[in-house]
């Protein structure tokens, strides 16, 4: 998942909270907006523009999707890496998460070679 998140144009690991797995970010170093949070199992992504939208993964794989803590509301949740959603899936959660996530930024501060 951290290649899949580093691969996006101008994608970066950022570790704010000095933990052991870093979050992704999109944007300019001072401004830079989160759009994955990594774990060992998991990956915290913005599922959808809203809480209603996003509850369509915890519908579709109960055992694998949960509302992110904190965050939760806005339509962020947590996947299981290693679990019932198949790896395409988790890898288009995390792609659309960046669309999201980037689709708010001003147009000076999205990367070169964004087209999302």
């Amino acid at each position: 998942m951290h290649a899949v998140c580093a691969g996006l144009p101008g994608a970066w690991p950022d570790n704010p909270w000095d933990h052991e797995h870093p979050v992704f970010k999109v944007g300019p170093a001072e401004r830079g907006k989160i759009f994955a949070f990594l774990g060992a199992d998991r990956v915290g992504v913005k599922a959808a523009v809203t809480r209603e939208v996003a509850d369509e993964w915890l519908e579709r794989y109960p055992d694998d999707a949960s509302v992110m803590a904190y965050i939760g509301r806005a339509g962020w949740n947590d996947l299981a890496l290693a679990g019932a959603i198949p790896d395409d899936e988790l890898v288009e959660a995390v792609e659309e998460s960046y669309r999201l996530v980037g689709s708010r930024l001003p147009k000076r501060d999205r990367p070169e070679g964004w087209e999302r």
